[in-house]
């Protein structure tokens, strides 16, 4: 990790126009201690990821428990590697602002009493949060643990897709899947308020019966028949003509 001082040493040289050989030299050294730590933290990154892919191929109560700390420890990692990131464009953009050094005629360092004037360049400023996976591998990530009982991975696959590709045609399918990972966990409070965002928030996808018809059974779970009805109604009402229609007319009939 770069030492702040020598940092700040360095983006100051270069931002005001001070810059020196010296300087030159030192900002070099501090990105090469950027790119060594950059790759120790992928090293890092590469042993938890292969830790946490044996953890979740292990059979036992204690697997979940590690798997969910193994992922915390990537996302740990991940948000290291894109801070060295940041700093590394940054130095890089300071290593292009520093002009050539000038020579005299007799090829020596011309000495200057006064260094030339720089004109300032604005320095690349990483976007923090951006994704390094496309929108179809991280929703199949979040899928593949649902449909493997991670439950609680699968919350944080699917909320982090919703964060990062909120506008793509999949976020109504997450949004989906996102509370039916509630409901798989039981908790039913947090399943009902994602399948509500499924029917406001994407009022024309092809998930809203799905999600009217989930709200209806956690309706029932929670002991609110009334509230259970209004919504399988609903399903017989918008969307008399599918599957849902024929598993809310079977739900009502039990809850009549």
């Amino acid at each position: 990790m770069l030492g702040v001082p020598s940092l700040a040493c360095a983006l100051i040289v270069a931002g005001a126009g001070c810059a020196k050989h010296a300087d030159f030299v030192e900002i070099r050294e501090d990105l090469r201690t950027v790119i060594k730590s950059q790759e120790q933290v992928q090293k890092q990154q590469e042993v938890v990821l292969r830790r946490l892919q044996a953890v979740e191929s292990k059979a036992g109560g204690d697997a979940g428990k590690d798997s969910t700390a193994s992922q915390a420890r990537t996302d740990e990692l991940l948000e290291r590697l894109k801070l060295l990131e940041g700093r590394l464009a940054s130095l890089e953009g300071n290593l292009r602002a520093i002009p050539a050094k000038p020579e005299s005629a007799a090829g020596e360092p011309s000495r200057q009493s006064k260094p030339a004037a720089i004109t300032p360049r604005p320095e690349p400023v990483p976007l923090p949060g951006t994704p390094d996976i496309s929108p179809t591998s991280a929703y199949n990530l979040a899928y593949n643990d649902y449909l493997n009982g991670r439950y609680e991975l699968a919350v944080s696959g699917f909320q982090r897709f919703l964060r990062d590709f909120p506008s793509t045609s999949l976020a109504p399918n997450a949004q989906y899947w996102l509370g039916e990972s509630y409901y798989g966990m039981k908790d039913h409070v947090r399943a009902m308020q994602a399948f509500e965002k499924v029917v406001t928030d994407h009022p024309h996808s092809e998930k809203v019966a799905a999600a009217l018809f989930k709200l209806g059974l956690a309706a029932s779970d929670t002991g609110n028949a009334s509230k259970a009805r209004e919504y399988l109604k609903r399903i017989l009402q918008d969307f008399k003509d599918s599957n849902e229609a024929k598993l809310a007319k079977g739900k009502l009939a039990e809850l009549r």
